[in-house]
């Protein structure tokens, strides 16, 4: 089934290339940079480790650059080891080599760890000092940053042993998801995770209905598995947060956004207390769908005169280029380079990880996006908003590998900035009433899954963290409780919630492999809707602003970076603003 649909979409031959990395995991280049990153942590541990105190600028950069290099020839190595292993879970051999490169990095761990410990040691007065010098100036903010995690930092001895352990802790258990899912089969026909969820979007009612059937039938299954792995992954962070006088499950995610958590709070209470947009919009889609009641199978199901014919890959590729290109030639050139040289991994198989992410790799070589494209107009928006990522990545390089990495809140700014470039595009082609008015309505509903839904996860999330620090390991059954609690708030009693619904919490990557993430998808898309309306304003001059956004990757906090818009992220009215905005489409189609 999978084959047949991507000869007819034409992504049969959509697969990256990751010879720019390695040609293979027996490639002699790369088992080389792993003897040569051993041989590198072994050498700067013997000459810095219990010195970083006594360095001064001119030493202190010498370290940080090399360190810099190390991390990032170890980063080309970890990113092979995970892409490899991504399309292809069912694959003994790729797994125990990404297992090893996790082990790889493990033991490197340990050599270099002493530098984050010691440069947390040195004092405020002497640390600013270092800061202030020209030669440093490259990593004034990577530096000055490192030191938010001074008080949550354990003792050398207490550091070493977490990362000897790691290759067996969250990472291992996030790679047993991806293989449960990746060999789990749906249905009847046998279908993938992505096929049966492709069908939930299918304008025939009882299709919608045995596909939420088959998911659920499949995830049950493994039931045992999932809510295991679930448990098991919230008592480790329970124990690392505790072990690092975390105050909250969310704290370490609020620290690694450089984000206050105050800032937070007030996105999350800013977006429940508008849980009245969604109701009101799937009350006009129950009467729009002519339904006597709206089931969650019937959530995305196209409204009428909404386009449904699949999109082929290359119409696909040739809609986001013109997006991009309007607004911005240089992001269409940077988006073309994705199509062309093989960066970019499509087609639907067997043992492919579900989903879709956009990895930044390393400088030294250019981004991967990977996508399960089925064809519908969703999944373009998919590849518009992956890329958005990869362009962001691609910008940010010539930073370094230390300054480019991004916040994960700036990080989907740019995936849905992206996303709204070309859904403005292709309302502009749409001239009659009623499919503009679907078109509007798919839109909506984009939005509601990255602002509302994302928020009610978060609350999930909420409940269930901390659940599981006051009453121990959560059953299957509070689980889903959680989940539907929190689901109903958001639907209200515009949606029917089914006993079969309430398992679907358990597919969700990003609770495992990235706790309290979520919330920056809703970060993302209000202040993307806030700097799509000053490009509205003021036309071309915003275009560089943006584009600079881009280029300054993790250079500075997420306050520092939006200044240039006048944007001040811990204003209730500035998050309420972006609302308003969903609320004002919202009323075009009331």
């Amino acid at each position: 089934m999978s084959e047949q649909m991507n000869s007819q979409l034409g992504t049969e031959t959509i697969n990256w290339n990751l010879n720019d990395l390695y040609p293979g995991i027996n490639d002699p280049g790369l088992i080389a940079d792993m003897e040569q990153c051993e041989k590198v942590a072994a050498s700067l541990n013997e000459r810095y480790a219990d010195k970083v105190a006594s360095l001064n600028a001119e030493e202190l950069s010498v370290l940080v650059r090399a360190l810099e290099k190390l991390e990032s020839r170890l980063g080309r190595i970890a990113t092979f080891a995970y892409l490899n292993f991504a399309t292809q879970t069912k694959n003994a051999e790729a797994g125990a080599f990404l297992q090893k490169i996790r082990e790889l990095g493990s033991r490197i761990g340990k050599l270099t760890v002493f530098f984050e410990l010691e440069w947390n040691k040195v004092d405020d007065a002497r640390a600013q000092s270092l800061l202030t010098a020209p030669v440093l100036a490259d990593y004034r903010h990577y530096l000055g940053s490192m030191r938010r995690y001074a008080n949550h930092l354990l003792s050398t001895v207490e550091e070493t042993l977490l990362l000897e352990k790691s290759p067996t802790g969250r990472s291992s258990w996030t790679t047993l998801f991806d293989k449960v899912m990746g060999n789990l089969k749906f249905g009847e026909q046998q279908r993938s995770e992505e096929e049966v969820l492709a069908d939930l979007y299918n304008p025939d009612r009882e299709v919608r209905k045995q596909a939420a059937g088959e998911l659920t039938a499949g995830l049950r299954s493994q039931m045992h598995i999932l809510s295991h792995i679930f448990n098991t992954l919230a008592a480790d962070k329970m124990v690392d947060d505790r072990l690092r006088r975390y105050d909250s499950w969310v704290s370490s995610m609020h620290l690694g956004n450089e984000l206050d958590g105050a800032t937070v709070d007030t996105l999350v209470e800013a977006v429940t207390s508008r849980y009245d947009i969604p109701q009101r919009y799937y009350r006009i889609k129950q009467r729009m769908l002519d339904l006597p009641e709206l089931m969650d199978y019937d959530r995305y199901a196209p409204l009428p005169h909404l386009p449904t014919n699949a999109v082929p890959w290359a119409a696909c590729q040739e809609m986001v280029l013109k997006a991009f290109g309007d607004f911005s030639p240089q992001m269409a050139e940077v988006a073309s380079f994705f199509f062309d040289k093989k960066w970019i991994d499509a087609p639907l198989a067997d043992g492919k990880r579900g989903g879709a992410f956009a990895h930044p790799c390393v400088p030294e070589v250019h981004p991967y996006v990977m996508v399960n494209y089925t064809g519908n107009i969703r999944d373009v928006s998919t590849v518009a908003h992956e890329l958005g990522h990869g362009i962001h990545q691609y910008l940010a390089a010539e930073l370094g590998y230390f300054n480019s990495h991004t916040t994960l809140v700036l990080a989907e700014t740019a995936s849905v900035f992206a996303e709204l470039l070309l859904f403005n595009h292709q309302l502009i082609q749409i001239s009659d009433r009623e499919e503009r008015k679907a078109f509007i309505c798919q839109k909506l509903e984009s939005i509601f899954a990255t602002v509302f839904r994302q928020i009610s996860m978060n609350r999930f999330e909420n409940l269930a963290h901390n659940g599981r620090r006051e009453q121990g390991e959560l059953s299957e059954r509070q689980l889903s409780e959680y989940w539907l609690q929190t689901q109903q708030q958001m639907f209200g009693d515009t949606v029917t919630l089914t006993d079969d619904y309430a398992i679907w919490w358990s597919y969700i990557p990003h609770f495992l492999s990235t706790p309290g993430y979520v919330y920056s998808y809703a970060f993302g898309e209000l202040l993307v809707l806030a700097l799509y309306g000053l490009y509205k304003k003021e036309g071309a001059s915003f275009v560089p602003k943006y584009i600079d956004l881009l280029k300054a990757g993790g250079a500075n906090t997420p306050y520092e970076l939006v200044k240039p818009f006048g944007v001040d992220l811990n204003d209730p009215q500035f998050w309420q603003a972006g609302l308003d905005i969903i609320d004002e489409m919202l009323r075009m189609v009331e």
